[in-house]
């Protein structure tokens, strides 16, 4: 069952690579420029350049340790770091927006975009790097919904927020693919060619609900709120009238591949949602639930049964353990269900959760056995949020390496 289960993972992401999806949406002009940024940018990129090899491009993907990009004639490559920005991440927002604004108004921009975007792109409005670097570390270990954090971050930046589309008089094709559940193209690496419907308000209403003190930010966004500063772009603004944003890949895609592996292998295959969000540990103790109901009363299905389930989870971090959203999910998982566990996998499907170089991990009917008679003490070092130490000492980490993947997180698990 664990190769069946890493075989679902694998399949689901091999059929909805980023280069396949971003094949079947590309125009049929040749652009003027190709900017590519998130996670996924070398692969949509790669797709890209396949089709117009002579267009010149500015990707920006994530830094990857030991690894030197390759230097490309016609365009340049600028990595930067992830979740949060670095100089480089400074230095490419610039590169961009000095090179779309030499674009002609017919002239096409080509923009492919995946999730991450937001850190690998960053454009300091109001602020210093050094308060957006903490004020990322400060909302990522909040519990703040991606939703919430990016509305923030529109609100401190030059290109995020519909700000890149404004920063240029040509006409955009921007390809996104969605790790946001619900796949709101605005959210995604902060929409930076997409109306924002957020305000500063909304932004500083973020950094009161979690207690966030931030004196340099709460002055631009309190400027902002009473009208002092540029509002982003909105719906229904002209200059959205020369932009096409167009979702090319979700969550719900990846799940209904992982889906049709499981009906081949002869199993019924559920989707529950893709849109999934809230703390790890509410999260488990939801699908814990489920699970007992299924075994006990085979509602809402009969097992044997397959769930599957996306969306992105949120934790707030208390602890100084290492872990991430899915490797949390999976340790609360095993602590409700307790002697009555399942085979279960969660991965972010970037290849990378959290704090961690583990993509996922693997709970096995038998794991709190395998942790009892390891003297391991599962909700100790839950509360330490240190569920990927948890899955260490058990060999239970899923490590995949980075994917070139973003389509948010992947859960499976089989209820027998």
């Amino acid at each position: 069952m664990r190769e069946l289960l890493i075989a679902s993972f694998r399949q689901a992401l091999e059929q909805t690579h980023p280069a396949h999806l971003t094949a079947q949406h590309l125009p049929q002009e040749t652009p003027a420029l190709i900017v590519s940024v998130g996670k996924a940018a070398m692969s949509m990129l790669a797709a890209a350049q396949e089709r117009f090899p002579q267009a010149p491009f500015i990707a920006v993907p994530k830094a990857e340790p030991g690894r030197d990009w390759p230097q490309a004639e016609r365009g340049q490559i600028i990595p930067a770091r992830h979740p949060v920005p670095d100089e480089q991440s400074v230095r490419a927002a610039q590169i961009i927006l000095q090179a779309v604004s030499r674009l002609q108004a017919s002239d096409l921009l080509l923009v492919l975009v995946s999730g991450g975007g937001s850190a690998l792109l960053c454009a300091p409005w109001g602020i210093d790097l050094p308060t957006k670097q903490a004020l990322t570390q400060a909302l990522l270990r909040s519990g703040a919904d991606i939703q919430e954090i990016n509305a923030v971050r529109k609100h401190l930046s030059a290109i995020k927020g519909g700000r890149l589309a404004a920063a240029t008089p040509a006409r955009i094709q921007a390809l996104y693919l969605s790790d946001v559940p619900g796949d709101d193209l605005s959210v995604i690496a902060s929409g930076p060619t997409v109306p924002d419907e957020t305000t500063f308000a909304q932004a500083l209403a973020v950094l009161d609900k979690y207690g966030l003190d931030f004196l340099e930010v709460r002055s631009h966004l309190e400027q902002g709120a009473k009208g002092a500063l540029p509002e982003s772009p909105k719906p229904g603004e002209a200059l959205f009238q020369r932009v096409e944003n167009r979702l090319i890949g979700s969550n719900q895609i990846l799940l209904e591949a992982a889906q049709r592996f499981w009906q081949a292998q002869g199993y019924p295959a559920v989707i529950l949602s893709d849109r999934f969000q809230g703390e790890a540990r509410e999260l488990a103790r939801f699908h814990a639930n489920l699970v007992q109901s299924i075994r006990a009363h085979g509602q809402p299905f009969r097992p044997p049964v397959v769930l599957l389930s996306g969306g992105e989870a949120s934790v707030t971090v208390r602890g100084s353990g290492q872990g991430g959203r899915n490797q949390e999910f999976l340790g609360w998982l095993g602590f409700y269900l307790g002697q009555d566990g399942v085979w279960a996998l969660a991965a972010d499907s970037d290849g990378i959760d959290g704090n961690t170089s583990a993509a996922g991990a693997i709970l096995e009917p038998d794991t709190w056995s395998q942790a009892q008679r390891l003297g391991l003490d599962l909700k100790a070092l839950l509360h330490d949020n240190n569920a990927h130490g948890f899955f260490q000492a058990l060999g239970g980490l899923l490590i995949t390496g980075e994917t070139a993947h973003n389509l948010n997180d992947f859960r499976v698990l089989v209820v027998e």
